[in-house]
């Protein structure tokens, strides 16, 4: 039987290995680097760097979800992603994902090039199923509590990994009842949206439980107000915080870790899987 792999747009990504997906944050606000790459010929620039470090896959968003981010026009959204996926299509053979809860978005950054759908919102929007269904593209389903601009209020949850559980597996059967086929999804339990410090260890603690659901595991970890508050750093001091939650979600079942530090990301989760898997 083949390994673990993803459908993305009609070519077999293979998740035998854990991949690195490199964050292109095409914004003004993102809570790591906002700002840094708005400039559409700089976000570019800046993916082939990802790509030359490793990254297997390049997820490129136009809208901030941060605690408390403010929602982003959808005629804004394309602007800033559109020629981003264009550019990077031409220019690299890397896969292309994009960040979107929007369907105009993911129709856009699909036909530009994108072969997987990164949804926060785990296509709940209207018209999100469907417009994923279409695209042929691979999905991301993540678990959120709320939304972006209330998550971190006060997340309670009676029993965190049940619920967790629960939600990603009622939007893998709404995706299916979409004719989006389970081998086109994987998941993201959603560390830091609408989860408290103790509710994000637990869940990287139980990671594998969420693997029993079946498909392949995407966690993002990186530069996470969850390293301030366990080691007292700010954003751009959090490279050991970020590979050390790497390597644990590495160790603990995930297949693919997105990541702003691609190169040390990579090395680390190489030797994670060279120690889970037993190999010389």
């Amino acid at each position: 039987m083949p390994g673990p792999r993803l459908l993305c747009g009609g070519d077999w990504l293979d998740l035998a290995q854990p991949l690195v997906m490199g964050v292109l944050n095409v914004t003004p606000d993102s809570f790591s680097d906002g700002g840094r790459h708005a400039d559409a010929g700089a976000a570019i620039a800046r993916g082939l760097e990802l790509a030359a470090e490793g990254a297997a896959i390049l997820d490129i968003g136009g809208e901030s979800t941060r605690p408390g981010a403010a929602p982003v026009p959808v005629d804004e959204e394309l602007r800033r992603v559109i020629p981003v996926v264009r550019g990077l299509a031409r220019e690299s053979r890397v896969l292309l994902s994009v960040d979107t809860s929007q369907p105009e978005v993911m129709r856009a950054a699909v036909n530009a090039g994108a072969r997987l759908i990164n949804d926060v919102r785990a296509l709940q929007r209207p018209g999100a199923l469907a417009a994923a269904a279409a695209s042929g593209a691979a999905v991301c389903l993540m678990h959120m509590q709320g939304d972006p601009q209330t998550m971190q209020r006060n997340p309670e949850y009676a029993d965190l990994v049940t619920e967790v559980k629960a939600m990603l597996d009622a939007r893998v059967q709404a995706c299916v009842a979409a004719g989006i086929g389970r081998e086109r999804l994987c998941l993201d339990p959603g560390f830091g949206f609408g989860k408290q410090l103790a509710h994000n260890l637990e869940l990287l603690r139980r990671l594998p439980e969420i693997a029993g659901l079946g498909l392949p595991l995407l966690v993002g970890l990186s530069r996470k107000s969850m390293l301030q508050a366990l080691t007292g750093r700010g954003v751009g001091e959090r490279l050991a915080g970020s590979v050390a939650l790497a390597v644990i979600a590495v160790l603990q079942g995930a297949h693919i870790v997105r990541a702003h530090d691609v190169a040390a990301t990579l090395d680390a989760v190489r030797v994670a899987a060279a120690v889970r898997d037993g190999r010389a």
